[in-house]
């Protein structure tokens, strides 16, 4: 069997600022994380700084004396970027909306969807309730009403509404002219089977 070679990828793991966020986190100067680990303060202020890296042991005694677990260090961020224009397009059921998941599939703490809605257009004529706890809706630009069976109420640019997912509801851009655009936030998304 021959070795497959695989080439590094280059891609320095960058600890310092890991390292000066949890030192700052626990209330440490550079002369206390010094003391109390018994390295110099200008290598540990080089290392913050991503010029040096520690040794292992250096590293394991910095994490000891912080109580932080060295695989926090080296963990991939979270952070997923989802643009507008390659979002997926959803339909919740509604007629001259167009309306796009912002959060990644995976997200199951909460669903966030942007919509823009035509003028007249509806989040349709019967009453619906989403799978959620929670519900929010911010309105960026235009009007809209949201009703519910006992009451209407009116948003406009700027205006948040929170209500319970279960509460049956609809909305409509109330202008025959110009288009509303609005962002749901669904926390937890209705799929999670959370709520």
């Amino acid at each position: 069997m021959r070795p497959l070679p695989v080439s590094p990828t280059n891609n320095q793991v960058q600890l310092g600022a890991k390292l000066r966020a949890a030192r700052r986190a626990h209330g440490f100067t550079l002369d206390q994380l010094a003391a109390a680990t018994g390295l110099t303060k200008g290598f540990l202020s080089r290392v913050e700084r991503d010029e040096t890296s520690p040794s292992v042991a250096s590293l394991v005694t910095l994490c000891e004396v912080m109580s932080l677990d060295v695989g926090e260090l080296f963990a991939v961020s979270d952070a997923t970027l989802v643009r507008r224009d390659t979002a997926p397009a959803i339909n919740l059921g509604g007629t001259g909306v167009s309306e796009r998941l912002m959060t990644p599939r995976r997200e199951s703490r909460l669903q966030l969807i942007h919509t823009i809605a035509e003028p007249g257009g509806t989040g349709g004529t019967d009453f619906y309730t989403i799978n959620c706890q929670l519900e929010v809706v911010y309105l960026l630009k235009g009007a809209v009403e949201v009703v519910f069976p006992d009451r209407r109420q009116e948003l406009v640019a700027g205006d948040a509404l929170t209500f319970p997912g279960n509460e049956p509801h609809t909305w409509s851009n109330t202008s025959q002219t110009d288009t509303a655009e609005l962002i749901w936030v669904l926390v937890p998304a209705p799929w999670s089977g959370s709520a």
